[in-house]
């Protein structure tokens, strides 16, 4: 057998495993729980799951996925709320976060740093006034974290479309070529040297259209080639959604949860696009319908925790699922 068709083979394999053996979240029953928050972000470090954030100061919580259980560390230094963490040499970085009340929530502007060994959060870096907001999407790539999109105020106006490249080992940041569109909450993730920007809005109190104006458009960012593109209207998003979560798994990109105008619970969508076929793909309803919360794979699995359970400020939730 040649390699081309073994390689088909594999390739009918997977889709077959995300299709069907796959279809299923199962709602995880800790022995204790985390803090109940939402617009509250997740990352991993390790085998660990690492829950943060939310409106007001609380805790940062680790929840360990072998022994299946939930372990306090300190409160943030100060308030931290939308944003899309990510870990950079067994450290959890925030950048692109807010703190404050709506509608006026204002950018953080220096990185915050915490060190699951020690326990301990750190004040890093200033981040460039001229590029401060929030609500942004974030991911790291080849030891370098990437900020794309945001707003400038709060919930009130200001989106943007920025991408900005940090290099935590120099301190050092870099401008690159704007995204096709503007977009805050929103999380991204990257498949095969590519980021993904899918889901999102354009949130704008100051003309009453807070959770209306969502993106359909999925934008690409080639980093061999350093340039953008927007997928065909064919490959947008089937279900428009903000304060969703992204994340990769194998050749897909998985949407999954968030908030719109078209209904009041939070939405359960799960859609994967596979970047290879160039189709989305319908995967099985989360249990509890999310949004403002984050999403990691971990070991092959992926695991949501915490989230509003309405679209707006609550129900907050600390339930964790996992898709297996």
């Amino acid at each position: 057998m040649n390699l081309s068709i073994i390689r088909n083979l594999l390739l009918l394999m997977v889709l077959f495993n995300l299709k069907t053996q796959a279809q299923t979240w199962e709602t995880l029953q800790p022995e204790n729980t985390c803090t109940n928050r939402h617009e509250n972000t997740l990352t991993a470090i390790g085998d660990k799951l690492v829950v943060f954030g939310g409106r007001g100061i609380k805790s940062t919580d680790v929840f360990n996925t072998k022994t299946q259980k939930w372990t306090k560390y300190a409160d943030t230094p100060i308030e931290i709320h939308h944003l899309q963490a990510v870990t950079y040499q067994n450290e959890v970085y925030v950048i692109g976060a807010m703190t404050g009340g709506y509608p006026h929530e204002t950018p953080i502007p220096n990185i915050y740093i915490f060190n699951l060994e020690k326990g301990e959060w750190r004040k890093g870096p200033e981040i460039p006034k001229e590029r401060l907001r929030g609500s942004a999407g974030c991911v790291v790539y080849k030891n370098k974290i990437y900020v794309v999109c945001g707003i400038l105020d709060g919930h009130w106006d200001g989106h943007v479309a920025w991408l900005d490249e940090y290099d935590p080992s120099t301190n050092t940041w870099r401008k690159l070529a704007d995204a096709p569109h503007t977009r805050d909450h929103v999380s991204v993730a990257i498949v095969n040297g590519k980021l993904y920007v899918a889901g999102g809005r354009r949130s704008t109190a100051k003309i009453n259209q807070v959770l209306n104006l969502t993106e359909a458009a999925v934008d690409v960012y080639d980093f061999k080639k350093n340039t953008w593109e927007t997928l065909p209207e064919t490959m947008n998003l089937p279900t428009q959604r903000a304060g969703n979560s992204a994340v990769t798994l194998g050749n897909n990109l998985v949407i999954l949860g968030g908030e719109s105008a078209a209904q009041v619970p939070a939405h359960s969508d799960v859609e994967a696009f596979d970047t290879k076929k160039k189709v989305w793909v319908k995967l099985a309803n989360l249990n509890q319908g999310r949004h403002g919360t984050g999403a990691v794979v971990v070991n092959g699995k992926i695991y949501t925790v915490a989230g509003s359970a309405n679209r707006g400020g609550g129900p907050e939730i600390n339930s964790i699922e996992v898709y297996k």
